[in-house]
Formats: C-alpha cells, sequence, structure tokens
C-alpha cells in the first residue's frame, strides 16, 4: 500500500449539538439565572458582566434544568466517544462522566471574557441560553459577526508571534474560529483549547451555561496503561 501523501497529526476535536427542547426550556432558565443573579449580594448594580459560582448542580433544583444536564452529558458523551474511537481499544469502555463545575455567564455593555483554557478537567463546554437573533446580534457596527461569539484558537496560534510568514504556511494564518452563539446550541472542546467569549452588546443579554468535566472507564481510568500496550 503506497503511504500518505499527507497526513495531519493532532488534529483538534470539537462536538456541536442542538437541543430541540431549547425554546421551550430556555425562558424559564433566563428567569432563574436572572433571579439568581439579583439576589446574589456581591452582584454589583448595573454591572455589564455577571458569573455565578460554579455549584449550579447543588443550587439548582428543576425538572427543566435536570433536561438540560441530562443533554449536556449526552453531547458531551458523543464527542468524546468520536474523539477517541481510533485511540481506545475495540471493546470500549463503559463511561463514567462527571461535572467538576457548571455555571452561568450574563454579559452586555461590550464586556468579554479574555483568552483562557480550564483546568482540571479534560473536557469543556458552553451552551448558548439567550442572546440577540442572529441578523441583529451581527448588525452591530463595530463587533459585526464577533459580536458575543466564542473564539477558539488553534494549538499553533502561540507560535505565530514574529513567526516567519509566507505562502508555505498559509495554512497557520487562519489561527483562530469564531462559533455564533445561537439558543440551544452546545460547543464542546478540549478543556486545553484557549478561548474567549467575544464582546458583546445587545438588546437582550448574553446567558449562557459553562461547565468542566472529566471522563474515566467505568473499571478506573488506570486502565490506559493497558492501552498503551495494546
Amino acid at each position: 500500500m503506497a503511504p500518505e501523501p499527507l497526513i495531519r497529526p493532532w488534529a483538534t476535536p470539537m462536538g456541536i449539538h442542538h437541543w430541540t427542547q431549547a425554546d421551550v426550556v430556555n425562558p424559564l432558565l433566563v428567569r432563574v439565572f436572572q433571579s439568581m443573579r439579583a439576589t446574589d449580594p456581591g452582584t454589583q448594580a448595573g454591572a455589564a458582566f455577571y458569573a455565578s459560582r460554579d455549584d449550579l448542580l447543588q443550587r439548582v433544583r428543576l425538572s427543566e434544568w435536570e433536561q438540560l444536564i441530562a443533554f449536556l452529558v449526552d453531547g458531551l458523551r458523543q464527542t468524546v466517544v468520536l474523539a477517541n474511537q481510533a485511540a481506545w481499544p475495540e471493546a470500549k469502555p463503559g463511561l463514567q462522566i462527571a461535572l467538576r463545575g457548571i455555571w452561568f455567564q450574563i454579559a452586555n455593555q461590550g464586556s468579554h471574557h479574555d483568552v483562557h483554557t480550564h483546568g482540571n478537567c479534560s473536557w469543556s463546554g458552553v451552551y448558548c441560553v439567550q442572546v440577540d437573533g442572529e441578523a441583529k446580534r451581527t448588525a452591530h457596527p463595530a463587533l459585526g459577526a464577533a459580536n458575543g461569539a466564542t473564539r477558539f484558537y488553534g494549538p499553533h496560534f502561540n507560535q505565530l508571534g514574529g513567526a516567519y510568514m509566507d505562502f508555505g504556511n498559509a495554512y497557520l494564518q487562519s489561527a483562530h474560529l469564531d462559533v455564533a452563539p445561537l439558543p440551544g446550541q452546545l460547543v464542546v472542546f478540549p478543556s486545553w483549547l484557549a478561548h474567549q467569549a467575544m464582546p458583546y452588546q445587545g438588546e437582550t443579554d448574553r446567558i449562557i451555561v459553562s461547565f468542566n468535566a472529566s471522563v474515566h472507564a467505568a473499571s478506573g481510568s488506570d486502565q490506559l496503561h493497558a492501552y498503551d500496550r495494546v
């Protein structure tokens, strides 16, 4: 068999999922989150940005919230299985998924969340609860299509500063990916992937739910050592 003329090792897996119950449940979540923000003694009046604590699993007790959690975990599970299908042995292990933290953020007035990664987990996700409609959001005269988007930076991004650029490495020059915020959309990504919430300004607040998760085989992740010997 002839060798492959081109290989692309170390691709970055991401998953995008859409929740069919979003139109029904999201308006309720908006009211719940706004109430939690209003009753938080640490909230600054008129602040453009608010982030809750990451303990929503313990604080929110609603059947609709449980439905969302089930959707988030299922979307994560699907992404993890597809991302690892070449690395796991033929007998795929049962998975234990632990949400290590889950929180919501409310943003407006041009606020943003600077570039960062997430620690102490292998996967993270962001679910859009509310944002201006697509046409209105992208019509902002200064922010345009990037208004409220989540921007992901490729693994090679840190190598671009001062790097030599010509037609031979033009593939490196698209160093980021903007994912538009759409209510009901879940984006799952590796926790090490640098990302940021771009500045947002709109008639309605940009409200998202974020989470961190760890994933283990049902019989323990020490099985990974055995996989290396397969």
